[in-house]
Parts: C-alpha cells; structure tokens; sequence
C-alpha cells in the first residue's frame, strides 16, 4: 500500500501509464481491466470504486479500432444489430449484479469463465472443423452466438477483466470469418457493452474522477498504438496474443 502515499501527481501519472499500456491490450486481445483495476486499488481506491473507475476510464482504448476495423463493421452491420440488443440488456444485468450481489458472487467463477474461454478459443479452429456440417447461417449457431453474446455482456458490466477472451471464444466457435474480422467485431462489441455499463456507473456515482480523467488518456493513447501495432501483425500472432492474454489473466485471477 505503499504506493497510495504518493502525491496525486504521481498517482495521475502511474494510472496514466496504466491505461496506455490496458489500451494497447484492448486493442490486440482485450484484458486492459486486468490492468487498471489492480493498479487502481494499489493506489489506495476502494474495490468496488476501483472497479466502477476502471470500467468508465477504459472506454477511449476501444476508439482506435472503431476506424481499423470499419471493414468488419461495414460488412458485417446487420450482425451487429442483432446483437445490439443482447449486449444492452446484458450489460444492464452485469451492473446491476455488480451494484446490487454481494461483491464475492463471482469471484470464484470468473477465473473458470476466461481459463474454459481461453481454451475454446484456442481449441476453436479445431471445434469449428467438427461442426462443419452446421451452415454459417444454422439456427442453432445463431442461438449460440446470441445468448453468449448475452453472457458475455453481463460478465463486462459486472467486472469485465477478460470480456475480449469471452467475445472471442463465443464468436469463433459461432461465427465463419478470420481472426481479423473477428477481431474488429469483438472491439465494437466490447465498446458497446462498456459504454452502456459507463454510463450505468456515470449516474451511480462513486467513481475517482482523477482516475477516470488519467485512465481516458492512457486508454485512447494505447488504444491507437494497439490499433496500429494489430495492423501489422499476421492472423496466427493475434490468435497467440489472445491465448497468451486469456491464460495470464486466468492465472492472476486464480492466484488473487
């Protein structure tokens, strides 16, 4: 708790540092809250404000990829509006869970939920070889993609540490397209659902506006590096990018 000594210059400057560097990881794979939420509580927040902070301050590291991915958003808008209403409702849920249960409701699940994520990710090309003979456009397919859409978004408004892990397992195992469209989706999606728990958390109040304020600018920075460096990467190095996220946030997550 040392680190909740240090003038308020220093501690802007820390959870500054803290968002570029979430904003590069919401970029690639997602994870950045994994970041800022224990930075936030190294520095003396509260839990529950640390997270409330942490949720609203990582919103601008989704901005650079809404220009990056416009190919996925163009081509795939009629998906996407379909899934505007699970995602809303979704993360609607996940707040109210957040400001309503018992803060240790999901702690003992939410190291399971991005470990068996990371794994069906990982698994997913072979998975989506076995269920071949399902068309792109099978009911139940759809079904899939819908409702774990929904329990992707209640995950990101409760807590939201991994939510790019999740969208990507649920959309890989449901969906037809590359690694980069699945991508540009997860960013839009992920965007979605936090601006909506953002503007939940906004009007309740208790947030470290400090905070906020250094996370808005670290995010959007790391956000257009992240953008940037996901432009150059080949379509196997953003699948192990995912991986190697979704398995470090499980075992910090099972270790805490």
């Amino acid at each position: 708790m040392l680190l909740a000594l240090l003038s308020p210059g220093a501690k802007f400057g820390i959870t500054l540092s803290a968002g570029v560097a979430a904003g590069v990881f919401n970029a690639i794979a997602g994870g950045g809250t994994f970041l800022t939420f224990p930075t936030l509580l190294a520095l003396g927040v509260p839990a529950l404000q640390a997270n409330l902070t942490s949720a609203v301050g990582v919103l601008p590291s989704y901005i650079g990829g809404i220009q990056k991915f416009s190919r996925a958003r163009d081509e795939r808008r009629a998906l996407l509006l379909t899934l505007l209403g699970p995602s809303l409702a979704g993360s609607l849920v996940g707040c109210a869970l957040l400001l309503l249960a018992p803060p240790a409701t999901f702690q003992l699940v939410v190291p399971w939920l991005i470990g068996v994520g990371t794994v069906l990710f990982a698994l997913s090309p072979w998975i989506s070889r076995r269920l071949a003979h399902l068309s792109a456009d099978h009911p139940a397919r759809r079904r899939a993609l819908v409702g774990g859409v929904f329990f992707c978004a209640i995950y990101g408004g409760y807590f939201g540490a991994g939510l790019g892990i999740l969208l990507m397992a649920t959309m890989a195992l449901t969906l037809p397209d590359d690694i980069l469209t699945l991508t540009g989706l997860r960013v839009l999606l992920a965007l979605g659902i936090n601006l909506i728990a953002a503007l939940v958390f906004v009007v309740h109040g208790q947030l470290d506006w400090w905070g906020v304020l250094a996370l808005w600018f670290g995010t959007l920075l790391g956000g257009y590096l992240g953008s940037a460096l996901l432009a150059k990467l080949s379509p196997s190095w953003v699948r192990a990018c995912v991986i190697l996220v979704g398995a470090a946030t499980t075992f910090k997550l099972a270790s805490a």
